[in-house]
């Protein structure tokens, strides 16, 4: 009976009786008596069924992403003869792309017998929307070559989405001078996606002008320069910008305030943070999780992690993003009991760490040095969850190991890896054999820094405190000639508080702040004061070969120091001082905050380049470890 069936397919439709694609939906479908009671309606109504009512339920397919009843469809309109239609043939194309069968979707356009500017925008809307730039770009050329001189701006658009996905950055400059010919550089669509690409591809100057020709913006316009920004670290543009957008009348969306609040994180711009985050309250976006997330990022490295965590806990359905934010919040505060805490309540709920859960919760266990915990975090990675260790996790259980002293151990971990070491990790083995006094270590990883970050001068100072550590003023003064010789300029500290909604910045040896005479003045008194009290300086951290006097009038007025002065004669009493600063701590401060925090009675959160610090009656938060 089936043979039958096939060969009256055959006479009745013999131009299309070699298309084995679409056969066998068509033999389903026109036999004499319907296989399932379900199709019954649907084989029943074939024959005084309009082309019309069809492409209807085609249609809806595409929107429901059901190809099932679209190829029922199919099949009516093939043995109908109205398959020739450019209409019905769009419609098929749309419908397939729509549902991921892309090769039936190309199969239709093939074999259309002219194409249409819709036909030609169909079927590369197609490939865009399943992620296929290369293809999409190569039916764009081959449409030129064909006289179709009329674009439509959704056609360029949605190239030009797909090759910034890809970061084909080559033809997406093409498809700019291609828009520029045809006069739709400027359209709201072309120009939208103009800026996305370059923004990805980190051209966010091209982004930046392709954004300020454009005469008509929306809010996916303004949301991509922002993303754009931020995703280029300009974060001070990014905020400006949103304002600029505020101005505008910009209608919110969760993108642009997401992207507004990653950019105050990132300064830790405490003021601009709650603004936004009002606003986001305002439009109801407070409960959508991704904002959730960015929040609780905000206000830990704000130095405000109890507020991230009420964020946290007031969020009634948490994904692994949520979970890794706050994880992430705790282990950067040294919390890592309740960074632990969090790992194990997460899996209660049913989901699993991914790699990002095990780069925080590793933190966690390096900023306490609790090497015992890191180990058996770093062996559940493969052993529990069957997941492959990423160069982070190599990086952090480095960290661990040489921050603990097991500086051999750190070094035998980077022999092993399935991969070449980062410069983080031969930092982080120079950093702990200068805190460990191993020189020979040091050289060894000294000498791949040199290679590997050639213009890095941190690593020079580094391999010179090494030496200087223990007292070898010849290598010292070699280390530093290097240095010099190099020309490479190491990265000066700097400290910034925020007052009023002011940022002041201080670096150590300038006065270019209104108030710096003060500061000055008032630090030579703070610092006797608390001289009275027995505060010595640690002078082992200065390692210049100077004599001890010398050695305490380099470490007193450190960028961090003058900040916390400032904010104290700034500040109202009671409120505590927050300082940013944009390199590590050093010994001395950190003794310093200690004592000041006990004689001011104030509390004060340090945000160096590597965690969090919070100093209250004399006491850390780091537990003397970071």
């Amino acid at each position: 009976m089936k043979a039958f069936r096939i060969q009256k397919l055959k006479i009745l439709h013999p131009k299309f009786a070699r298309r084995n694609f679409f056969l066998s939906t068509a033999v389903n479908f026109c036999e004499l008596e319907p296989p399932e009671p379900e199709k019954y309606h649907v084989w029943r109504s074939f024959n005084r069924i309009s082309l019309q009512s069809l492409h209807q339920i085609i249609q809806k397919c595409a929107i429901e992403r059901t190809i099932h009843q679209g190829k029922v469809c199919h099949a009516q309109i093939i043995k109908m003869g109205w398959i020739s239609e450019n209409v019905t043939s769009n419609i098929l194309i749309n419908a397939y792309a729509k549902c991921g069968w892309l090769a039936d979707a190309r199969k239709l356009f093939d074999e259309m017998c002219y194409r249409t500017l819709v036909s030609w925008n169909t079927i590369i809307g197609a490939y865009t929307q399943n992620g296929y730039a290369e293809e999409a770009l190569i039916l764009l050329k081959e449409m030129h070559r064909h006289g179709m001189s009329q674009f439509s701006e959704f056609t360029i658009s949605g190239v030009l989405c797909a090759c910034a996905a890809k970061l084909a950055l080559i033809e997406c400059k093409q498809l700019h001078a291609f828009a520029t010919k045809v006069s739709l550089e400027t359209n709201i669509y072309v120009g939208t996606s103009l800026v996305d690409v370059y923004g990805k591809c980190s051209l966010i100057e091209d982004a930046a002008r392709v954004f300020e020709c454009m005469t008509d913006r929306n809010d996916v316009t303004w949301t991509s320069m922002v993303v754009g920004f931020v995703k280029n670290e300009l974060y001070e543009e990014a905020f400006v910008l949103f304002r600029r957008a505020q101005r505008a009348g910009l209608e919110y969306n969760q993108f642009t305030v997401s992207s507004v609040l990653s950019a105050c994180a990132a300064l830790a711009a405490l003021i601009e943070g709650n603004q936004v985050h009002a606003v986001a309250w305002k439009h109801n976006f407070a409960d959508n999780i991704y904002i959730a997330s960015t929040l609780i990022d905000l206000y830990a490295k704000c130095g405000m992690i109890e507020d991230g965590y009420a964020i946290f806990s007031s969020t009634d359905e948490k994904n692994i993003v949520l979970w890794n934010a706050m994880v992430s919040g705790f282990a950067r505060h040294g919390r890592s009991l309740e960074a632990m805490i969090l790992f194990e309540k997460m899996q209660l709920t049913g989901l699993f760490p991914n790699q990002v859960t095990y780069i925080s919760v590793l933190s966690a266990c390096c900023h306490m040095g609790l090497v015992e915990e890191g180990r058996k975090y770093f062996d559940m990675i493969t052993a529990e969850h069957n997941m492959s260790r990423n160069v982070f996790h190599y990086s952090i259980m480095v960290d661990i190991l040489g921050r603990s002293g097991l500086v051999q151990e750190a070094k035998n971990l980077i022999d092993e890896m399935p991969f070449e070491a980062t410069p983080s990790m031969w930092g982080s083995l120079l950093a702990a054999c200068k805190v460990h006094k191993n020189v020979e270590l040091a050289e060894v990883a000294a000498k791949h820094l040199f290679e590997m970050e050639p213009d890095n001068a941190g690593n020079h100072v580094l391999l010179s405190n090494a030496y200087a550590s223990r007292r070898r003023w010849e290598d010292v003064a070699l280390a530093r000639k290097r240095l010099k010789d190099s020309k490479v300029k190491k990265e000066r500290g700097k400290s910034w508080i925020e007052v009023q909604g002011q940022v002041h910045v201080f670096i150590a040896g300038e006065r270019l702040h209104p108030r710096i005479a003060e500061v000055y003045t008032r630090l030579d008194g703070f610092v006797e004061e608390m001289k009275e009290q027995g505060y010595k300086g640690a002078n082992e951290h200065e390692l210049h070969d100077v004599d001890e006097n010398r050695k305490q009038e380099l470490l007193k007025h450190h960028s961090e120091k003058l900040a916390f002065i400032f904010g104290l004669m700034s500040l109202p009493s009671g409120v505590p001082i927050r300082i940013m600063k944009n390199l590590r701590i050093c010994g001395d401060c950190h003794s310093f905050m200690k004592m000041a925090s006990g004689i001011s009675e104030r509390q004060i959160i340090v945000r160096d380049n590597n965690r969090f610090h919070h100093f209250r009656n004399g006491v850390c938060s780091c537990g003397d470890f970071w």
